[in-house]
């Protein structure tokens, strides 16, 4: 057998290589075709089909929803805090949604779960697509965690935070052909410095639905949408995957994620949706890293190693680390004389900074604890009340 192996990787490798070669031209015009066919003729229609997006009330959610408004569809907006759902909702329907419904959840508990689906069901009778945008990032070193509560929190909102409304909402899903739409990042596979947690998380998400994909075979479509550096800065030391990571300088928070790569990253995930794409990349041209990662993976750790080394490049000039949620005290930075004072305070947020301020249980613990552990140890975290609210909220659009 050890034989046999040694055999299969001295040729498996650059014989698949050499065919992959040879057949690319004819992969992307048949990729090329198959894309022309779905957009022209067989893109879903969306006009008064049944939307829920968890995670909606900032950053690419805010964004999808729109998306999703202008082809017509009746939206559900879930959030922890409902007062950004307002302007949200208004906005939606100015672009065309018939009507939205904004519910105040946490997706990371599963009995808030059930109530969202349960009152979309019995408003709209149906559920076509489950859109996942909940995500919460951190730019702090490993070893800089001190307070290791904030470890599980990580894990709970990026991956139990898709995967409870998700196990609710499939056998809806079923009933419709439905679809589940899966924000992911490009650092599932892409080793990053300064997100360990927040990588390992997301590996764990694909992993999921890539298994679920096959079990719910033609049933229930999938989309994994996977992003880059979309609305990120990585001058100054800066360094975050997309607006909302929740561990960063109040400053940065406030950069607006209303346009630009955001928003175009929201267009590719709704038009590849309704083509039924099961992977929506932007932009795609980080594909080349995984082939570098598979087979010449020293050559991409070297890459990275030059780009971020310390004095090497913008990154690389002065390290700018939260250290929200590590243990460790926060220290003001020196401002220049010229300018006015200013304070630098770490604020929590995330893309969705709903529905990400408290967590669930994690799974090994009893049902009765929901609200207790793992709240607590977010609130701590995070600075916000423990518990939340359901509440339900619709507007119909004047005709």
């Amino acid at each position: 057998m050890d034989l046999i192996n040694a055999l299969l990787n001295l040729f498996v490798p650059p014989s698949c290589l050499l065919i992959l070669a040879f057949a690319w031209p004819s992969l992307c015009f048949i990729t090329l075709c198959d894309w022309l066919y779905t957009t022209l003729f067989a893109a879903e229609d969306m006009h008064h089909k049944v939307v829920v997006i968890t995670g909606a009330s900032s950053g690419i959610g805010e964004q999808i929803a729109y998306q999703y408004a202008k082809r017509g569809a009746n939206l559900v907006l879930v959030a922890r805090r409902e007062q950004r759902l307002f302007g949200i909702r208004e906005n939606a329907i100015r672009l065309g949604a018939p009507s939205v419904v904004i519910i105040a959840a946490d997706v990371v508990k599963k009995d808030d779960c059930h109530r969202f689906i349960n009152q979309t069901i019995s408003y709209y009778g149906r559920v076509d697509h489950l859109v996942n945008t909940v995500s919460l990032g951190h730019t702090f070193y490993f070893e800089e965690a001190t307070d290791t509560n904030v470890f599980p929190i990580l894990m709970d909102i990026n991956f139990w935070g898709n995967v409870y409304p998700t196990h609710v909402a499939l056998p809806y899903l079923r009933e419709s052909n439905g679809r589940i739409v899966v924000n992911a990042s490009v650092e599932n596979w892409l080793p990053l410095p300064r997100m360990s947690l927040y990588s390992a998380a997301k590996s764990a998400l694909i992993n999921f639905y890539e298994t679920l994909r096959f079990e719910v075979k033609s049933e229930v479509g999938i989309t994994v949408a996977t992003h880059g550096w979309i609305g990120a800065e990585m001058s100054r030391g800066k360094f975050m995957m997309e607006e909302g990571t929740e561990m960063q300088w109040k400053e940065e928070r406030e950069v607006d994620a209303s346009g630009g790569q955001v928003e175009e990253f929201a267009k590719a995930v709704v038009s590849g949706a309704c083509r039924g794409d099961p992977y929506v990349k932007y932009p795609s041209w980080y594909d080349i890293f995984f082939l570098y990662r598979v087979f010449a993976p020293k050559v991409l750790y070297w890459t990275f190693r030059l780009l971020l080394a310390n004095g090497g490049g913008a990154m690389g000039r002065r390290r700018r680390t939260s250290l929200v949620g590590t243990g460790r005290p926060l220290v003001e930075e020196p401002m220049p004389m010229a300018a006015s004072t200013l304070r630098v305070v770490p604020v929590p947020v995330d893309e969705e900074e709903s529905s990400t301020t408290t967590m669930s249980p994690s799974p090994t613990s009893s049902p009765g604890a929901a609200g207790s552990s793992i709240s607590s140890r977010s609130d701590r975290l995070l600075g916000s009340p423990a518990g939340s609210s359901l509440t339900f909220h619709h507007a119909l659009k004047n005709e």
